[in-house]
């Protein structure tokens, strides 16, 4: 039997804020040096699924460039599947961007039927998450299904972001409702769907001929295969699974991954998460910093006097004498300068944080008030960055309206904005 995984990357992610704004959401940085779309990935390869298809479409550079012929995970393979990435393109007849997750596969299904896959394996690509898809792919067989989802627990309170199903005792999904307001329970849709090819194929069509649809797999296609009787079945996970898709949740996973026993552990060599990795001189310590609760990635220079607590620092990142930063999440060749604080901010490249500056505190309010600064900016020595604020990307001191900066404060940029990816 013949599997084709299809990995959705096309998402903006707006509620990621800065994060999002050059790049797409499966591209953006997670836990130093990988990104988001890696564990998805390494899913597949893990699970011996060398067949994967990336439906793009927002701000796909960094994608690109990231995954490249697919080398780190062993997909530069040309007969025996290997990886592909495809966007929206011109055609002959009527074509539009991306309306949906269904209608993604859709536009692009001629290329995935071309290697006759039985079963058609759907991602999506900004989840945290390690699943071996081989007992999905069991379960499925197994039970005769027309289509097997991937679902989870979640706190009832982060229920209505999800696709709420109901079961019987025997997995069979009786009920599907994507993102209600007041959900009847806490069993979600995590995003992961097997397909049979037929079944597949069967659907895209009534769904792409339907003109009151939203063309989603999770507002149309999966409830409306349950409305009908199809045999659709839910696969439990038990395992950690982190939809990053809000700078809380962003900024939690990252937490999660300093605890003392993390519930993803990124050191199991059984079960390896591939990256692209830069060439990067190792870490330099100084003596008397301090280092506690930390991931630091490679090329990191922590200078004498200064402070690291429960942080993720990217590759490349320079924290200066007397620094301190605590709780943040600070991503590539970002400099935080001598005698700087920075507490609970997620810092996106290449930002420089003057000296004496403060940004962001540690409180105890729930949800968490982050500081987020988008990518090229610069805080100017002495300003303070109050919590619950967002910095845009290429922000400079003239930028400033003023040296004490607050929630929903207004930029307004007095020089060229450069095009980066």
């Amino acid at each position: 039997m013949k599997t084709r995984a299809i990995i959705l990357a096309g998402g903006e992610g707006s509620r990621l804020g800065v994060l999002t704004a050059k790049r797409t959401k499966p591209a953006v940085p997670f836990a130093g040096k990988y990104r988001i779309i890696d564990f998805t990935l390494s899913n597949c390869v893990n699970s011996n699924l060398f067949d994967v298809m990336i439906l793009a479409q927002y701000r796909p550079h960094s994608l690109v460039e990231h995954i490249g012929a697919g080398g780190p995970w062993d997909l530069n393979r040309d007969f025996t599947g290997g990886v592909r990435i495809y966007s929206p393109y011109k055609a002959r007849r009527p074509t539009n961007w991306y309306l949906g997750t269904a209608d993604a596969v859709q536009q692009n299904f001629s290329f995935i039927k071309s290697t006759n896959p039985d079963f058609v394996l759907i991602l999506s690509g900004d989840h945290i998450y390690e699943m071996n898809y081989d007992a999905l792919i069991a379960f499925h067989i197994d039970h005769r299904a027309d289509v097997t989802l991937g679902t989870i627990t979640v706190p009832i309170e982060d229920a209505s972001r999800f696709g709420i199903v109901d079961l019987d005792n025997n997995y069979r999904v009786t009920s599907f409702v994507e993102k209600p307001d007041d959900p009847p329970s806490n069993q979600v849709n995590m995003g992961v769907y097997l397909f049979s090819m037929d079944v597949l194929d069967r659907v895209l069509w009534q769904d792409y001929t339907s003109k009151d649809s939203a063309h989603d797999f999770g507002k149309n296609i999966l409830p409306n295969l349950v409305a009908e009787g199809a045999r659709v079945y839910a696969f439990p996970f038990s395992g950690y699974w982190v939809d990053v898709g809000t700078k809380n949740s962003y900024w939690g996973a990252h937490m999660d991954l300093l605890a003392n026993s993390p519930p993803l552990d990124l050191n199991d060599r059984s079960w390896i998460i591939h990256t692209r990795t830069e060439e990067r001189a190792p870490v330099r310590i100084a003596s008397g910093a301090q280092v506690h609760d930390s991931m630091i990635t490679d090329g990191c220079v922590i200078s004498k006097g200064a402070i690291v607590e429960k942080s993720v620092l990217g590759p490349g990142v320079r924290i200066k004498s007397g620094a301190i930063v605590r709780e943040s999440v600070i991503l590539t060749d970002c400099e935080i300068q001598a005698g700087a604080i920075v507490e609970r901010a997620i810092i996106d490249k290449r930002v420089q944080v003057g000296k004496n500056a403060f940004v962001g505190k540690i409180n105890s309010k729930t949800p968490p008030q982050l500081v987020m600064i988008g990518k090229n900016s610069l805080v100017p020595p002495g300003f303070t960055i109050e919590p619950d604020t967002t910095i845009p990307a290429d922000i400079r001191e003239a930028d400033y309206p003023s040296n004490t900066i607050k929630s929903n404060t207004k930029f307004k940029r007095g020089q060229k904005i450069p095009y980066e990816i």
